[in-house]
């Protein structure tokens, strides 16, 4: 997904210049990184707010048309006022093509409900971590990393090293370090007794051949 979003130069600086920015329906802001000085910038509010929304917007590349100019940026922190739907401040940093970033990239968590663990055994997925920390080139940032939970059984989990992470992503990791994403638990007031009926009464399911199951749907069509 391509984010663009407009930002303008900022002259006036200091706080009651941001209140007056504020009041006029903008965001004071800061851009920052590469070789170029910090500039200090505006973005319309309902805008940027808007956006804010997106999951993709705080783990994307962004395209900031800056007066005209376009600049890759990555958001990298904003202030929202304690109670008003507001934002208060929002600070960008500039990426360069050939140049690692360091992001954290949202969770995408599938195939839950197939899972032998919840399926089978009446589990519940209990998520550990809900972003990755990785570094990649800014072409190869991921918006999501899926974390497929289709082999967890209760009392298992899967690790970040056991992610199947995009071509160009690697996971930040400490040295020895392979952390737990998410686990399969047993619901409180659960007991092994009932773990057990429910593995039994799944695997004395009788298996109907397709051709079986759609012969009912063929003599219905007939009559």
């Amino acid at each position: 997904m391509k984010i663009e979003f407009n930002a303008s130069k900022r002259e006036l600086q200091g706080t009651g210049a941001s209140r007056r920015l504020r009041r006029a329906g903008k965001v004071p802001g800061i851009l920052y990184g590469g070789e170029t000085a910090a500039q200090p910038i505006e973005v319309d509010h309902n805008q940027l707010f808007h956006q804010l929304k997106l999951e993709a917007f705080h783990a994307s590349v962004l395209r900031m048309n800056l007066d005209g100019q376009q600049q890759q940026v990555l958001l990298r922190d904003y202030q929202m006022h304690a109670f008003k739907p507001q934002v208060l401040h929002a600070d960008f940093q500039r990426v360069a093509a050939d140049r690692k970033i360091h992001m954290k990239v949202p969770l995408h968590f599938i195939n839950t409900d197939i899972a032998p663990g919840v399926k089978l055994q009446g589990g519940v997925v209990s998520h550990v971590l809900n972003e990755l920390n990785v570094i990649c080139l800014p072409a190869d940032l991921p918006e999501f990393i899926e974390v497929d939970m289709k082999d967890i059984s209760v009392g298992h989990s899967i690790h970040v090293k056991e992610l199947n992470l995009p071509k160009g992503v690697e996971a930040v990791l400490h040295r020895n370090e392979n952390p737990v994403v998410a686990t399969i638990v047993v619901p409180r007031g659960t007991t092994e007794a009932d773990l057990a009926v429910g593995e039994e009464a799944a695997a004395a399911a009788p298996s109907v051949p397709a051709a079986v199951a759609a012969a009912p749907a063929k003599q219905a069509e007939k009559k």
